[in-house]
């Protein structure tokens, strides 16, 4: 039974399954459009979001297989169910296989399912490139990773008949690049401290480099935001002039990021911080509550 338990942890490690958590951004057109009391919408979106969450998990262990031996060397990595040698590489194969396969199931169910699968299908074939060629590119690298961000909302967008406005887009571009240049910054840690070279660009990236970087994009995607709050065309569809009140959630959350980026250096993997860290939870549920009071109960 322990043995089972094991190699069920392991499968859900290859699988990374709780990095699914970023493929929540696949609803966010449809709570911006005030749709979420359409119940087939939101079917679609749990269709979308499992098609997205296989794809995903396929990308993943394809990197895992390839980057193997360098895995081996990582501090953390080297526990990655492929580099430990928990899950064979015959066996990750299988598993690569069936998530594309359920990925297209899950596809096929949803509404208007040939541009959905289109969405996908770009997402996938740009991690391909991303694990063979791009991540060896400094700051093409992050930017590939932001772009997969906005391919969610586009999926979300799909399957609902939602239309995206550039706010949404530039958000997610703005706030997505933030967490990956944050994510960059630990490799950089690691490599002065160990002497460990996680990626091949880790020489194009430096501490004063990403922390200029950091501060640049939290700001902008701060003013980004409020910008967003503030906007006349925004405040006629959601009908309330009071969107600026969730504006102190995000520059909360963006300087709770911060501290833990730069204070405590931690900010490895974003997915676990958020999975982890209580404050930051709260200030994300704090700004989803009164977002979604405004737009859905309170009366101008």
């Amino acid at each position: 039974m322990i043995i089972g338990q094991n190699y069920f942890t392991s499968i859900n490690k290859l699988l990374r399954t709780h990095h699914w958590i970023k493929n929540l951004f696949i609803f966010l057109p449809l709570f911006f459009a005030q749709g979420f009391g359409n119940i087939q919408d939101v079917i679609n979106l749990v269709l979308a979001f499992f098609s997205f969450s296989f794809v995903a998990s396929s990308i993943y262990i394809l990197n895992d297989l390839k980057d193997v031996e360098k895995d081996k060397a990582h501090p953390t990595k080297k526990n990655r169910p492929i580099a430990s040698g928990k899950i064979s590489p015959k066996t990750a194969k299988y598993f690569f296989i069936l998530t594309l396969t359920l990925s297209v199931i899950f596809g096929l169910a949803s509404h208007n399912h040939n541009v959905l699968l289109l969405v996908i299908a770009i997402y996938f074939i740009q991690n391909i490139a991303y694990t063979y060629y791009l991540k060896n590119i400094a700051i093409i690298d992050v930017i590939v990773i932001s772009v997969g961000f906005v391919l969610r909302l586009f999926a979300g967008a799909v399957v609902t008949g939602v239309s995206l406005s550039f706010w949404i887009i530039l958000m997610t571009f703005l706030l997505s690049l933030f967490l990956g240049f944050a994510k960059r910054r630990d490799d950089v840690l690691i490599h002065s401290k160990e002497g460990t070279k996680s990626r091949a660009n880790i020489g194009r990236y430096n501490e004063k480099f990403i922390d200029s970087v950091l501060t640049l994009t939290a700001t902008i995607t701060i003013v980004c935001y409020i910008m967003y709050c503030i906007s006349p065309e925004v405040q006629l569809r959601m009908g309330t002039d009071k969107l600026y009140i969730t504006s102190i959630f995000v520059i909360v959350g963006i300087i709770r990021y911060l501290q833990s980026t730069l204070v405590d250096e931690n900010s490895g993997s974003p997915t676990k911080m958020l999975l982890k860290d209580r404050f930051l939870q709260l200030v994300i549920l704090g700004w989803i509550t009164t977002f979604a009071f405004l737009i859905y109960f309170y009366e101008k």
